[in-house]
């Protein structure tokens, strides 16, 4: 079985996405500077291994309704080529679309052993803040890389709030002109 790992690209004063997250930013304002790095057409070396090797391990993905519901339109598919779970209250039938099917499953617990059961070896990646502080809080992350980008937000949605003391051990760094990548383990 592979590790559940949260996946994050983060500015410097802790923020995962700018304020007003909708459809027309589903990033928050001025969150999408968060993900340049990714989306550049000159990638630096040392930034596209660490997303080769994210893509790589990717077996499935848990994301959060909102997540979802604002990605969605936007990605046009599953966020990774992978069979994706979507934490909601609201249960519905799967989505199929061309590179994996959506799920939709109630509890994080029953999300993460479908995740898991749909990965095989590979590693379950969870998207969303929300959902991410609910693995953290329940114990149930293994690995967390923050992709730690030069700016200040000043302001959105914050990852590490309200979590109480969680201790990490890092176990990687990779830094570039445009992000620093840093992979925990979380004890």
């Amino acid at each position: 079985m592979g590790a559940v790992v949260l996946y994050k690209s983060m500015s410097l004063d802790g923020f995962v996405a700018g304020p007003d997250i909708g459809h027309e930013h589903p990033m928050g304002k001025g969150g999408m500077r968060l993900h340049e790095w990714m989306f550049t057409d000159r990638p630096d070396p040392r930034d596209q291994e660490v997303l080769d090797r994210m893509s790589a391990s990717v077996g499935a993905v848990v994301v959060g309704r909102r997540t979802f519901d604002v990605g969605l339109p936007h990605w046009q598919d599953t966020p990774y080529p992978a069979p994706t779970v979507v934490l909601t209250h609201e249960s519905r039938d799967e989505l199929v679309m061309r590179s994996g099917t959506f799920t939709f499953v109630t509890g994080v617990e029953a999300a993460l052993k479908a995740a898991q059961d749909a990965a095989g070896d590979k590693d379950v990646v969870v998207m969303g803040a929300r959902t991410g502080r609910q693995f953290l809080r329940g114990g149930l992350l293994d690995e967390l890389l923050i992709n730690l980008v030069p700016v200040v937000l000043g302001s959105g949605t914050r990852l590490l709030e309200d979590l109480g003391h969680i201790e990490l051990t890092r176990t990687h760094l990779v830094a570039s002109d445009a992000v620093t990548h840093l992979r925990f383990r979380v004890k």
